[in-house]
């Protein structure tokens, strides 16, 4: 069988929450179509994927279709469990009457998540990769 990458989800592999999210939507890819890019790995090059930089990848999912459409929030997560087969799980979220109000909740999640997870601030943990980026050249 020849996968065919549909999604490329850049996730925080330094939070719990997203690796465990992670896990799941590998488990459930049986076809393969999503990649994962850990934005913390020394490797992460905004370059190659639609400049998105560190910081915006930190503040909340981001995702890059293959048409080269970059998506974010609720929209990767919609997109992820259609792909895999779930998506009457998000189906909600895209309720016009509910819409406003999962991303809403979503937008509060993301700036909250750090806290959340015991991790440092935005800026402490964008100056971490800023200076371990220093490091390796």
């Amino acid at each position: 069988m020849v996968s065919r990458t549909e999604l490329i989800i850049l996730f925080d592999g330094g939070c719990p929450l997203c690796q465990r999210e992670v896990s799941f939507l590998r488990l459930k890819d049986v076809s393969k179509s999503i990649s994962f890019v850990d934005i913390n790995s020394s490797s992460y090059k905004p370059e190659l994927f639609s400049d998105i930089s560190y910081r915006e990848a930190m503040g909340s999912i981001h995702a890059i279709k293959a048409s080269g459409e970059v998506i974010k929030n609720l929209d990767v997560f919609r997109e992820a469990y259609r792909i895999v087969g779930l998506g009457w799980i998000y189906a909600p979220t895209t309720l016009p009457v509910l819409a406003p109000v999962f991303d809403k909740v979503y937008q509060l999640w993301a700036g909250w998540r750090l806290n959340l997870t015991c991790r440092p601030s935005l800026d402490r943990l964008c100056k971490l990769n800023d200076i371990n980026a220093k490091q390796e050249i």
